[in-house]
């Protein structure tokens, strides 16, 4: 959680927006079972945040992580499953049998415990498991050509990507997928990602799916890539004056 505040930091000041915005610390643990939240001022924002929600202006709250600070939320108030509120997860495994590899899905692994706690609560929840967000994968070249040259953000973007594939990745890659960024996408524009209505799974101790409370929730079965770099690139380059 220090490593995540400390990057928003570093981002909002490459950004000229360091304090402007609220940011508020998240839980630095799991939840110890589907009962007991951990109280931080995150999930308190979040309670805050949906009490200011209406049909025509709901919260969107996204989760390019585990799922901790929306399930204390709700244990904290369990009022909020019934505001105006729409909960992008960015996680679990998929649902259509393709070969993701042997382990848990890294987000869902986090916090299984929180991930059953929403997906039980019966909120209104938007889905994109690993078979889609993996798919947003951008080169180096094509890093380079688009943003290499969007000032100090867009350098930093490149360069602490590289940097962490030259320290973690197992093997020579070339690329890396921003599998977080579909969350952006359904916010700023809900058709990118094509949503399909399935009843609500439980996840076993192994990240697996099991029957669960049936409330309807929507998986993204495909996203719109092209429009979601696009614009991101675009975006950026604009920021640091290289937009054509």
């Amino acid at each position: 959680m220090e490593e995540s505040r400390e990057e928003i930091d570093l981002l909002l000041d490459l950004l000229k927006m360091t304090g402007s915005v609220p940011v508020a610390n998240g839980a630095a643990t799991a939840l110890p079972d589907e009962r007991t939240p951990v109280d931080s001022p995150g999930a308190r924002l979040i309670i805050e945040e949906s009490k200011l929600a209406s049909e025509d202006d709901p919260l969107y709250v996204s989760f390019l992580g585990p799922l901790t600070d929306m399930a204390s939320a709700i244990l904290l108030d369990p009022e909020l499953v019934s505001r105006p509120v729409v909960v992008i997860w960015i996680g679990g495994p998929g649902y259509r049998g393709y070969d993701e590899g042997a382990q848990v899905e890294f987000n869902l692994s986090n916090d299984i415990h929180a991930a059953n706690v929403v997906f039980g609560s019966g909120i209104t929840l938007w889905q994109v498991p690993r078979e889609v967000y993996t798919k947003v994968s951008v080169s180096y070249a094509e890093l380079e050509e688009k943003i290499g040259a969007a000032g100090p953000l867009g350098r930093y973007l490149i360069d602490q990507l590289r940097e962490w594939n030259a320290t973690h990745h197992p093997g020579p890659i070339e690329s890396r997928s921003l599998g977080d960024s579909p969350a952006i996408a359904l916010m700023l524009f809900p058709q990118s990602g094509n949503l399909r209505v399935r009843p609500a799974p439980r996840f076993g101790a192994d990240g697996s799916y099991l029957p669960g409370s049936n409330h309807p929730i929507r998986v993204c079965e495909e996203v719109d890539v092209r429009f979601l770099l696009a614009d991101m690139f675009a975006k950026i380059r604009a920021f640091g004056g290289t937009r054509p």
